[in-house]
Parts: C-alpha cells; sequence; structure tokens
C-alpha cells in the first residue's frame, strides 16, 4: 500500500461525500488527526478499517489498497467499448463501459475480449417485417450453448438471454450499423458486424 496515494484518495474520496475530517473519524471512532494523518501520506488506516472505510465511500477495499480510482473520461458511457464479464459458477452476465472490479460467487471476473467469428462460427441474421431476425445452428445443449446474444453500437446495447435446449434466437430493430456479440459457455465471447 503506497500511504501518499491512498491518503490523497481517501481525502478526495472524503470531500466528493461532503465529510469533514472529523465527520469521517466520528464514524470510524478515530481521531481526526488520525485521519489527517492519512490523508498527509504519514500513515494508513488500520487493514480492520478498510471494510468499513470502503462502505463509506462507496468503493472496495482494493481501491483503497491501491490508492487508485481511475476513470477514464474516454470510455465512460461509449457502448463500442463495453466490457463483458460471465462468472464461470453460475452464469451471470455483467457488462461495464470501462474497466470496473467485478466479483461474483466469491471469484473475481475480468473482462472477456471478443473475438472475431469465422464464417463457419456467424449468427445467421435476416430482415423480416422491418427487424432483424438472429438465429443460429449452433448446439443447445446443456453442455455446449449460448448464452447470450447482444446487439452494440455506439450508443444501444439490448441483450438477449438465451437459454440451452431452446432454439437460439432474437429479434432486433432495424438498425443500420453495429455489431452482434454473444457467448457460448465452450468458444467464448464472439462478434460479427451486422
Amino acid at each position: 500500500m503506497d500511504q501518499t496515494k491512498t491518503g490523497a484518495l481517501i481525502r478526495s474520496l472524503r470531500i466528493k461525500n461532503e465529510l469533514t475530517q472529523k465527520q469521517l473519524a466520528e464514524r470510524l471512532n478515530v481521531s481526526d488527526k488520525a485521519v489527517s494523518k492519512w490523508e498527509c501520506g504519514n500513515g494508513c488506516p488500520d487493514i480492520s478499517m478498510l471494510t468499513e472505510l470502503a462502505d463509506i465511500f462507496g468503493t472496495d477495499v482494493r481501491t483503497l489498497l491501491t490508492g487508485e480510482a481511475d476513470i477514464k473520461e474516454s470510455e465512460v458511457g461509449n457502448m463500442k467499448k463495453l466490457r463483458f464479464y460471465v462468472c464461470g459458477s453460475c452464469g451471470n452476465i455483467i457488462t461495464a463501459t470501462s474497466d470496473a472490479a467485478v466479483t461474483c460467487c466469491g471469484s473475481r471476473l475480468t473482462a472477456i475480449d471478443p473475438r472475431k467469428a469465422e464464417d463457419n462460427e456467424k449468427l445467421k441474421t435476416e430482415i423480416i417485417d422491418g427487424e432483424i431476425l438472429v438465429t443460429s445452428d449452433h448446439e443447445m445443449t446443456k453442455e455446449h450453448y449460448i448464452s447470450f446474444v447482444a446487439y452494440q453500437s455506439e450508443n444501444t446495447f439490448m441483450m438477449f438471454k438465451q437459454y440451452p435446449e431452446w432454439a437460439m434466437q432474437a429479434r432486433l430493430p432495424l438498425f443500420r450499423s453495429g455489431r452482434l456479440v454473444w457467448y457460448c459457455n465452450d468458444c467464448g465471447l464472439l462478434w460479427q458486424k451486422i
């Protein structure tokens, strides 16, 4: 833990949460001098306080330990740079518009990088009644199936959950451009332009 970085982050988060040093100290049952010491980089909070401190600031312990709360303004809200996280234990699907600390079922998840689908892996798209019908001959068994299909563009994101032993299909409004992204529990995360 870098005392200077952690101290600067604690100060920044305290100010953002409109707390004085004294108010933060009272919530943690420490002196305001202790909070001042942390913020000046002359010490760090006891490890036993980190969870409570993270709860007060609405962050996580890892962020406090590293002293870094990176927000990349160029990525905030850009749906084209959406990150996909899939829990291997329960199949939970989590998305974020920039890097995030994501946990599920007690494990930390890492963003999955989609790979461009080969011709034989692509989903079928067909325009019917002003909509795009997305289908696939992909195996849909309990052991090997597509978990979700999503449409992604610069400002739009739609996700369609898929289930084993059901036919894989989704209906999208007719869009000019974008890409389909889907996750197979065996093949991983894939994409194709539409």
